[in-house]
This record gives structure tokens, C-alpha cells and sequence, in this order.
């Protein structure tokens, strides 16, 4: 079985940009019940399908598929609950981990996230400086929650 095993924070600073290739994604989100969902993500020339079920501390299980790029085109213009999910995903290599830092565009403008997926949920994360605050449990950090109730219309 697929699993995915992550802890996010928020980013402060800009220290990390010179050291990180980001590249533009496009994803949204068809309708589910519960904590369980399904996501369509376009990046360049290549397509998935994601589907993730419930969390159970910080193990979620996931599974993802390559899909033709026309298709998920398609699938995100006529499926999907807008707004989308728009952002630049940079990929930053630090010691046993890989940072993936998620910069929003359009309705979540502003808002700068960071990830780290982890082979166990309690392998130890050094933690670099650009790193703030941990909202691994707080769901409204959620891609799928920021599809539903974008950074931009939050009461701050």
C-alpha cells in the first residue's frame, strides 16, 4: 500500500530561493466526502491522479498515477471544484531530506508553505533556518482545504 508520511510549515525569508529549481504546477480537486480526496495535478508536459485517504497521525495513505496530460486538462476544467490549486513547487536537497517548498499564486497569493516527506513518522528533521511555524495539523494548510477556502479570503 501507498503512504505518505509529512510534516509542513510555513516559510519564513527568502534564504532558501538561491538553492532551490522550482517549477509551475496546476492542480484541483474533484469533490469527495470525509478526509479522503481526489487530485488532478498537471506539471509541464506530465499529468497524475492522486487519490489520499484519511490521516492517521502524520500516515495518510496515497496513491498516484501518470494520466495523459489532455486528459487532466480536461479533467481540471470540467471536474474540478475551482478555484485551483496554482504554484511554484521548488525542490531543495538538505542532508537525508528533500524540502519541497509550494510558493501560491493566484487565490492563495502569499502564502509560501514547506514540506518534508519522511520515511517514518518519527524520523528526526533538521530544521533550517527559513523554517517557521509547523501546521501539519492544521487542515486548513491542506491543498485540497486551500481549493475550498483560499489564503486570500482568510480573516487574518
Amino acid at each position: 500500500m501507498g503512504q505518505e508520511i509529512e510534516r509542513k510549515f510555513l516559510v519564513v525569508g527568502d534564504a532558501w530561493r538561491n538553492h532551490a529549481q522550482g517549477e509551475l504546477m496546476r492542480q484541483g480537486y474533484i469533490p469527495t466526502q470525509d478526509a479522503r480526496t481526489v487530485r488532478v495535478r498537471q506539471v509541464g508536459d506530465r499529468a497524475y491522479l492522486t487519490l489520499k485517504g484519511p490521516a492517521v497521525g502524520l500516515v495518510r495513505p496515497e496513491f498516484e498515477y501518470s494520466i495523459p496530460v489532455d486528459d487532466a486538462e480536461t479533467i481540471l476544467a470540467t471536474l474540478c471544484e475551482p478555484p485551483l490549486i496554482e504554484k511554484t513547487r521548488y525542490r531543495l536537497p538538505l542532508g537525508n531530506v528533500v524540502w519541497e517548498i509550494d510558493d501560491f499564486h493566484g487565490d492563495n497569493q502569499g502564502l509560501i508553505v514547506a514540506e518534508v516527506e519522511l520515511t517514518s513518522a518519527d524520523q528526526p528533521v533538521d530544521l533550517p533556518d527559513w523554517i517557521g511555524l509547523e501546521v501539519t495539523d492544521d487542515h486548513r494548510y491542506q491543498n485540497a482545504n486551500l481549493a475550498r477556502h483560499p489564503y486570500s479570503q482568510w480573516e487574518v
